[in-house]
C-alpha cells in the first residue's frame, strides 16, 4: 500500500519515510513503485533538492518483503518490476540523497545506501546482506559498489555468508559518514539534509556526475537482474523460502 511511503516537502528537503513498522518496514511492490515515482519526479522539480530517507520504528527495512520472493519462487507470482525502477531511479538521481538508518537495514536496506551521498547511522544499526542465503544474488549495482568501497574480502564475506556490520565498523570501512546516538538521528540527517539544501544545486548537481556513472550502474543492474530472476525459480530458492515460513535452517545439499 502506497501510504506504507510517507512523503514530506519541507525547505527544499524531500523526505521519504518507510512507514510500515509492524512488518519491520519491509518492501512491497506497491512502495518500491511509490519510491521510485516520487524520486524520478524530483528530479523536475525545483524545490526538491535534497531527498532524505528514513525509516519508521525501530528498524530501518528488512529489505524486500519475502512473501513477495516466496510467491515467485513458488510459481505463484510473475514478481514485480517496481523494484528494478527503484533501485535504478537511485543510480540515476542527480539530487543529493542522505539516508537516515537505525536497527537493521537488510537486503537492499544496506544496497540502496551505497546510492547514499551521505549516510548517517544510529549506533545500533547492523547492516547486512544475505543474498546467497536466500538462494539470490547481490543487486542494485551492490556487486560492483560494494567490494569497491570495503574491498573484495570483506564484500565477499557480507555477501556470501551473510555477515552482519555493526554502525562503528560500517563507518570504519566506509559506508557511513556518521555515526550517533539513536535520539539523535534524526536531528543529525535533517542538519546535513539541510545544509546541503544551502549549497548551490547545480554544482552539487554537476559535482555527483563527475563522481557516479549512474549508466554503467543500472548496466550493472541489469546483469544482476537477469541472474536474480533466474535465481529465484531455483529449487534453491524454493528450499529457501519455504525453511524461512517454516522457521528452520534450510538444507541446500539435499537440492539438486
Amino acid at each position: 500500500m502506497t501510504e506504507h511511503v510517507r512523503i514530506e516537502s519541507n525547505g527544499g528537503i524531500l523526505t521519504l519515510t518507510l512507514a510500515r513498522p509492524d512488518k519491520k518496514n519491509a518492501l512491497t511492490d506497491a512502495m518500491y513503485g511509490k519510491l521510485a515515482d516520487t524520486i524520478e519526479s524530483a528530479e523536475f522539480d525545483p524545490s526538491a533538492r535534497v531527498i532524505l530517507i528514513r525509516g519508521e520504528g525501530d528498524m530501518f527495512t528488512a529489505g524486500n518483503d519475502v512473501g513477495e520472493f516466496a510467491a515467485v519462487a513458488a510459481g505463484k507470482s510473475e514478481g514485480s518490476r517496481n523494484v528494478v525502477r527503484f533501485i535504478q531511479s537511485l543510480a540515476r538521481c542527480t539530487r543529493p540523497l542522505v539516508a537516515a538508518v537505525q536497527g537493521r537495514a537488510v537486503g537492499v536496506g544496506t544496497t540502496m545506501l551505497l546510492h547514499c551521498d551521505l549516510v548517517v547511522l544510529a549506533d545500533n544499526a547492523q547492516l547486512s546482506t544475505p543474498f546467497v542465503s536466500l538462494a539470490l544474488v547481490p543487486e542494485a549495482a551492490s556487486s560492483l559498489l560494494m567490494p569497491a568501497r570495503i574491498g573484495y574480502a570483506r564484500a565477499y564475506e557480507m555477501f556470501a555468508l551473510g555477515e552482519t556490520v555493526p554502525a562503528r565498523s560500517a563507518l570504519e570501512w566506509g559506508l557511513a559518514n556518521r555515526v550517533v546516538p539513536l535520539d539523535k538521528l534524526d536531528a543529525e540527517a535533517l542538519a546535513l539534509a539541510q545544509r546541503l539544501a544551502r549549497q548551490p544545486l547545480g554544482a552539487l548537481t554537476a559535482t555527483k556526475k563527475l563522481m557516479r556513472n549512474g549508466e554503467a550502474l543500472v548496466a550493472q543492474m541489469q546483469a544482476e537482474g537477469e541472474q536474480f530472476a533466474q535465481r529465484l525459480r531455483t529449487a534453491e530458492a524454493r528450499e529457501a523460502f519455504t525453511a524461512f515460513a517454516e522457521r528452520r535452517p534450510p538444507d541446500f545439499t539435499k537440492v539438486a
